[in-house]
């Protein structure tokens, strides 16, 4: 039987990489998927490409309108929310020297905000035993320079799977984290695959990883294999790590 058969599933960031594949995932496991982007046009494509399972909701986290958006498309549908991949976040680097109050905020207004109050506004929606997965990184565990403000906000997110699976778990609702290493998103983008190539040299496993890898193991933390799993953190990064 399908692992996620008859759930209702939100994706946020969902049009590209980490997001998309793991979209995939969940419709080939029998989810009923709506995804949240901020450009129309690929988010519009994902969904069609997902086919009938799957919904696209254009909108911004940071922005409660859009949140608002989001739940009123999912509360429309009318079966709740059994998955919530809080997904949508972004940065790089951002050297200490050359940061400002509004680099600042910035970083902590995509990832940390975002995340938190995803979670806030779609709270009345979740079903009892409900997965809510946060997107951290392996940026909020290793110190890589130019990367603090990034690492920060991450580590954030981290900190928040602790606090809100204490506070949800009542509901039998699970939050945890879940943290990527290097995996390539981005082939198009020569500077960020050159990135993720020299962290590649650093893994256990010598490679970057694979979007649909991050897919397989947000699955496992949405679905029922993982139901005495909550606060924690799975880190997806090929060992790096450990040998860091």
């Amino acid at each position: 039987m399908a692992q996620l058969a008859g759930k209702v599933a939100v994706i946020t960031g969902g049009s590209t990489g980490i997001g998309l594949a793991t979209a995939r995932r969940f419709v080939a496991e029998g989810a009923r998927v709506f995804l949240t982007g901020r450009r129309p046009e690929p988010l519009a494509a994902a969904a069609d490409d997902l086919g009938p399972a799957a919904t696209a909701v254009p909108g911004d986290v940071t922005s409660a309108e859009d949140l608002d958006r989001l739940h009123a498309a999912v509360a429309e549908h009318g079966r709740g929310l059994d998955v919530l991949f809080a997904n949508a976040g972004g940065g790089g680097f951002a050297p200490f020297g050359e940061a400002t109050p509004e680099t600042f905020d910035a970083f902590m207004t995509d990832n940390a905000r975002g995340v938190y109050f995803t979670v806030q506004r779609l709270l009345p929606l979740l079903n009892p035993h409900a997965s809510v997965i946060l997107m951290s990184s392996l940026g909020g565990i290793l110190a890589v320079p130019g990367l603090s403000l990034y690492s920060g906000a991450k580590a954030a997110i981290r900190s928040f799977a602790r606090g809100l699976a204490v506070e949800l778990g009542d509901r039998g609702i699970r939050v945890n984290a879940i943290s990527p290493g290097h995996i390539r998103t981005r082939p198009e983008d020569a500077d960020a695959e050159a990135f993720q190539a020299a962290g590649a040299a650093k893994t256990a496993l010598r490679r970057v990883g694979q979007p649909e890898e991050v897919a397989a193991a947000t699955l496992f933390l949405a679905s029922d294999d993982s139901s005495y799993i909550t606060g924690t953190e799975l880190i997806v990064d090929g060992g790096r790590a450990q040998v860091a």
